[in-house]
């Protein structure tokens, strides 16, 4: 007497569908043992009865006859001893039928992001500016600092989610770019395009509209390439922005300068001096043409005797001759060290008893005049340079919003501390009162953001 028991394969995945089903195979079994499992599967009646040797076998594991192999789709009569099939040349695998071991789930992908661990990586080479201190080190005087723990592809997914579907987030947009750093904004931009397909400033420009759009899309750029860009701005088209081109190359380190040329060319095929050249003239065209060499001497120590003669020179080509010798003010100012040359106003001031920015401003006139008082003034103090800059910048009627802009991105992680003070002691309220009280909207919030606080 014999008990008819129909099976299926099961699939490793538990899926009957994904590997060929066995169609219906019948085996005949003896009906002494031991009572078949109420769990089992394909059988018509559970009450049948299986040899007391065996017992029911996972899909994948069978108990056949020695002699015995898997059987195809036929039927077999099995002897009522058997023994289990050895693994290696019994047991039907997935790999058998085509399908590669998934290890239940999907492979690690060969490509995509390195792992984040929680923060950004480094962007070496990415145009920012090597002497810029880093958040957290002693002496850093910035508003925005490092966010801990900020993962590039979280916040690509939050500024998706600002912009995706009907209307803007830009509150979410300001939260998050206003307290990431720049070496974790830029990283964005390519973590969005990579992420989603797009780029982060088109869809940006395309959800976002005036100061706002442009405060936003200044901060995805590196130090050295939003130089260059506002450097680019100020020379192209009709008329030239004298004011732009003295502030970045009176205020820039060497190898800051050196950073800005180089993407300068890079991006707009045509070197920073030339373009300066076709665009100025005369003297102060040379004083441009010497400030973008970055090549002003840095050493630290100063040689008192070698400023008392350099202040004596600067008198002679001045306030102690008739006419102006322009060039010599110009080796002077655009060649020694700015501790060096903190000294020589000293003894200019000492010598003549007269503060050197007035004798220029006597001597001198229109766009020179401006550009060697910058130069003046940055040797002297930055701070109160950029201080200025920005009262201009926001008083009388109308704001400046391209000057307003640039100071507060490229300051708000070198000196922006040092800026509020000198904002506040000379003019006697904070930068933060006159931000909120000249702007307005989303512009306003994200600006506040980047000067930290108020005085």
């Amino acid at each position: 007497m014999y008990t008819v028991i129909v099976s299926s394969f099961i699939s490793p995945t538990g899926s009957e569908d994904e590997l060929p089903r066995i169609p219906s195979s019948v085996w005949r079994i003896p009906t002494t043992g031991g009572r078949l499992p109420a769990s089992t599967r394909g059988i018509s009646s559970p009450s049948r009865w299986l040899p007391t040797s065996s017992r029911w076998l996972p899909s994948c594991s069978r108990w056949l006859p020695t002699s015995s192999r898997w059987l195809p789709a036929c039927r077999r009569r099995l002897p009522p001893t058997g023994r289990r099939i050895p693994t290696p040349s019994r047991r039907l695998s997935t790999s058998s039928r085509g399908y590669p071991p998934q290890g239940g789930g999907y492979p690690a992908p060969a490509g995509g992001f390195p792992p984040q661990a929680g923060g950004y990586p480094a962007q070496p080479g990415a145009g920012g500016y090597p002497s810029m201190p880093a958040a957290g080190e002693t002496g850093y005087r910035g508003s925005i600092k490092d966010f801990p723990g900020a993962d590039p592809l979280k916040d690509v997914e939050v500024l998706r989610k600002a912009m995706k579907g009907f209307g803007t987030d830009e509150n979410a947009i300001i939260e998050l770019l206003g307290n990431r750093s720049n070496k974790q904004r830029v990283p964005l931009v390519a973590a969005y395009k990579t992420t989603y397909g797009k780029d982060l400033t088109k869809d940006l420009k395309s959800e976002l509209t005036g100061n706002f759009e442009n405060l936003v899309l200044a901060m995805l750029k590196t130090p050295a390439y939003f130089d260059a860009s506002e450097l680019r701005e100020a020379i192209k088209g009709a008329g030239t922005d004298e004011a732009c081109l003295i502030e970045i190359l009176s205020s820039r380190s060497n190898s800051e300068i050196q950073e800005i040329t180089r993407i300068y060319k890079a991006e707009y095929g045509k070197s920073l001096e030339d373009s300066i050249s076709s665009d100025t003239s005369g003297h102060f065209r040379r004083l441009l043409v010497s400030l973008c060499q970055g090549n002003r001497d840095e050493r630290p120590n100063v040689d008192i005797s070698l400023a008392k003669q350099d202040a004596q020179k600067l008198y002679a080509a001045g306030e102690n001759k008739v006419g102006t010798d322009e060039s010599q003010f110009n080796a002077i100012l655009c060649a020694r060290s700015k501790p060096h040359l903190r000294a020589v106003f000293q003894e200019y001031q000492h010598m003549c008893g007269k503060d050197i920015e007035k004798s220029i401003c006597r001597e001198m006139s229109g766009n020179l005049e401006s550009g060697m008082v910058a130069v003046v003034k940055c040797i002297k103090n930055t701070p109160a340079y950029f201080a200025e800059r920005l009262n201009k910048a926001m008083k009388g009627a109308g704001t400046k919003d391209t000057t307003l802009i640039r100071i507060m991105v490229s300051r708000s992680e070198v000196d922006m501390l040092d800026i509020r003070q000198e904002y506040l002691k000379t003019y006697g309220k904070s930068l933060y009162t006159d931000i909120s009280g000249d702007t307005s909207g989303d512009y306003k919030k994200l600006l506040l953001k980047l000067c930290g606080g108020s005085d």
